[in-house]
């Protein structure tokens, strides 16, 4: 199973920043994650294909990325994620074999929570990964 390096990072931060405000270690979990819109399906990280893995990676190393458009911000216009303020997703390229373009299959990745979307059809339908399975 693979846990993003960012996820530990997060837990990592919000436990110094309690024990910075109230000058004890924090005991509680962080807040669960908001619930995922309804038609936002999940997908086990085993089930990705193998550029998506290679895209995970590069994303956890911020970078370098193959295409210059890899981390923009990603204004969810189709409105399939959950709502956020802009700038909150961000898109990474999932190359394609094959294609003389970027092809249609990104992921997107979420700050606040960092929940990690994959789309395979150019962001007609999502679906978070699940890295438990």
């Amino acid at each position: 199973m693979r846990i993003p390096p960012r996820i530990a990072a997060v837990a990592a931060a919000a436990a110094f920043a309690a024990t910075l405000f109230t000058g004890q270690a924090a005991t509680a979990a962080p807040a669960a994650a908001p619930a995922v819109v309804a038609s936002v399906g999940s997908i086990c990280y085993s089930a990705l294909p193998a550029e998506a893995y290679d895209t995970l990676e590069l994303i956890d190393q911020d970078g370098p990325f193959p295409y210059s458009q890899d981390g923009i911000v990603f204004q969810n216009r189709e409105r399939v994620l959950p709502a956020r303020t802009t700038g909150y997703y961000h898109e990474y390229t999932v190359i394609t074999p094959g294609s003389s373009t970027r092809g249609a299959r990104r992921i997107v990745t979420g700050q606040q929570y960092q929940e990690d979307y994959y789309t395979a059809d150019h962001y007609a339908t999502f679906r978070r990964i699940n890295f438990g399975c």
